[in-house]
């Protein structure tokens, strides 16, 4: 067999024989809910975006009912759940993101997981994890007390069975932080840590999502008092000089920290990044921000 055929049969090939690498990704959509996802420009990347990860945390969904958030499933679906098409892998998968969109156009069901709304007040935001059900899959959960009420959105703790990956199970702690909280939302993640120590026994976490860690937020003279940052325990992956904002700013604001021997031995290296999708799928910046202001940071575990 030869021609166009035979090279899509061996580019899906190439790309299934890599799928037991975990792919992690944490998404701040602004303002997620019925609105953006009835707007196909937006709610189409969205879903692709989120079609090429294993898990996704999404931030800053507003959807009470969830409405917005089983509309978005379809599409993730639709996306993640039928066969490439020639025209698909010529379009988005001849270049050097070969492995991204490869995953993005595979045959795969993907779930979801989420908190209720949380916040201190009339405005509400939802923690989502999307994550793909043929590699992970969800094992226990729980919402954090925050007995001192540290927290504007006090995290969503999800443990993941991932048997493929080397690291086999791991807890995913989120967390939006509020602007102008953020050194101190940032610090309580350590008694997070504790109480899923105490909790359910285990080290092996990742904490991730939009801390708000930088530029007016959070200082250099700042880090020295957050625990996170400060204990050797923890491993910061995505570094103070990236940008994981989409406009003119220049911020990290997104991160993805790490704990646990086995968890830490398991992540592949240099694979921690920001995920430039205005790039990827050659947006001009207004149309970027119509989808978000943040980019994804994204991480990716070993397979055995």
């Amino acid at each position: 067999m030869g021609g166009p055929l035979a090279l899509l049969a061996a580019l899906w090939a190439l790309g299934a024989a890599g799928d037991a690498a975990l792919r992690i990704g944490a998404f701040n959509i602004r303002s997620f809910g019925d609105s953006k996802v009835s707007d196909p420009a937006c709610s189409g990347i969205i879903a692709q975006i989120l079609a090429g990860y294993d898990i996704t945390l999404v931030q800053e969904v507003r959807d009470s009912d969830l409405s917005a958030v089983s509309a978005l499933m379809e599409l993730i679906n639709r996306y993640g759940g039928q066969g490439p098409t020639w025209a698909q892998v010529s379009e988005r998968c001849l270049d050097p993101g070969l492995g991204r969109c490869l995953r993005s156009v595979s045959r795969h069901e993907y779930s979801f997981v989420s908190s209720k709304p949380l916040g201190r007040d009339q405005y509400k935001e939802t923690y989502l994890f999307v994550y793909r059900k043929d590699t992970v899959s969800v094992v226990d959960t729980y919402q954090y007390l925050d007995p001192e009420d540290a927290f504007s959105r006090e995290p969503f703790v999800v443990k993941f069975s991932a048997p493929g990956s080397a690291a086999e199970e791991l807890v995913l702690i989120p967390l939006h932080a509020a602007p102008h909280q953020a050194v101190a939302e940032i610090d309580a993640l350590y008694d997070v840590y504790l109480d899923v120590i105490d909790k359910w026994g285990t080290y092996d976490m990742l904490f991730l999502g939009d801390f708000n860690a930088d530029c007016s937020y959070v200082q250099a003279q700042d880090w020295p008092a957050i625990r996170l940052r400060s204990s050797e325990v923890f491993k910061w992956l995505i570094p103070d000089s990236a940008d994981t904002t989409v406009g003119n700013s220049d911020c990290a604001y997104d991160r993805i920290v790490v704990c646990g021997a086995r968890l830490r031995s398991s992540l592949k290296p240099q694979s921690a990044a920001v995920y430039d999708f205005q790039e990827e799928f050659g947006l001009y910046q207004v149309q970027a921000l119509a989808i978000s202001d943040h980019f994804p940071v994204e991480v990716t575990l070993k397979s055995y």
